[in-house]
């Protein structure tokens, strides 16, 4: 089992629409993507200066499906909005 995290701290303007425009963009790969076993999507409600404003967790059956997730063009849609209200992200992937 391969597990992808993403952390992402959001741009202030918009920032709670966005947040819920992306939770939602993400959410809706579930079935449409078949590499996808899980994915969960967390807002994050700690005001520390260290903590991130969003977290997705995902479980793939092989890093081959990981791949293809990452190349699918509805990822890659999310992944262009992400880029443009994020400050930045901060990933971690590892076998189970």
């Amino acid at each position: 089992m391969i597990v992808h995290i993403v952390f992402l701290k959001f741009k202030e303007p918009n920032k709670e629409q966005n947040i819920a425009k992306i939770k939602t963009m993400l959410e809706d790969m579930v079935g449409k993507i078949a590499q996808i076993q899980k994915l969960e999507v967390g807002i994050n409600f700690n005001s520390s200066e260290r903590s991130c404003d969003m977290s997705l967790y995902t479980e793939f059956n092989s890093k081959e499906d990981l791949l293809s997730y990452a190349k699918h063009p509805m990822h890659q849609k999310v992944i262009e909005l992400i880029r443009e209200v994020t400050e930045y992200t901060k990933v971690v992937d590892y076998q189970r």
